[in-house]
């Protein structure tokens, strides 16, 4: 039932990293064909867009139930009916894809891109959302989106969008990181913080 890369494990399917070092080198920058392929899918795609934003989360719901306990709206609903109608969950659903077509609008501004993708993973610190979570879109996005496209669906158009994730999520995490160790500073007592100042004589 449903697509063959839901439910699989995100370190298995999409080779989570242990340190930032390695999803950056892991995570390359899609090819201008990759863009091209993606831009053109992403004009069938957004027609749909509300449709693909409650697809993928109530998927993810599915496959992944534990990430229901970063959503405290969602946490104790079980009957996915109910979640299908969410308003809430469909207003997630559009923040998610809009984030998703600034990202396909940015492939082109690689600087741009980088900045939101990294802001965003700052701020899902803030939401208690880690990184081992974001792939698990990446997964549920090509299940809801393969129906849309049909016979225009090629295994080269899902390897640009998961290479296009791939770089966005890597990046989520360096953001969600460096959040983390930001935060963990200020939680230090100040004569236990590092001292910046230049030491040398």
């Amino acid at each position: 039932m449903g697509c063959a890369i839901s439910g699989l494990t995100a370190k298995a399917e999409f080779g989570e990293r242990t340190t930032e070092e390695d999803d950056a080198a892991a995570a390359a920058c899609p090819s201008e064909d990759q863009i091209l392929m993606i831009k053109d899918s992403w004009k069938v795609i957004r027609d749909d867009i509300a449709k693909v934003g409650i697809i993928m989360f109530v998927r993810l719901f599915e496959t992944h139930p534990e990430c229901k306990d970063v959503f405290f709206l969602f946490r104790d609903v079980e009957d996915l009916e109910r979640l299908r109608t969410s308003r809430e969950l469909r207003a997630h659903g559009l923040r998610v894809m809009s984030f998703i077509e600034k990202s396909v609008a940015r492939l082109d501004q690689l600087e741009r891109l980088e900045a939101l993708a990294l802001e965003l993973g700052k701020s899902h610190y803030h939401y208690n959302a880690p990184p081992k979570y974001y792939s698990y879109v990446q997964a549920e996005f090509i299940c809801a989106v393969q129906p849309i496209m049909k016979e225009r669906w090629t295994s080269e158009l899902e390897e640009a969008w998961k290479t296009m994730f791939q770089f966005v999520t890597s990046l989520m995490k360096q953001g969600y990181q460096e959040e983390s160790d930001r935060q963990h500073l200020l939680a230090l007592s100040p004569k236990d913080r590092p001292d910046k100042k230049n030491t040398a004589l």
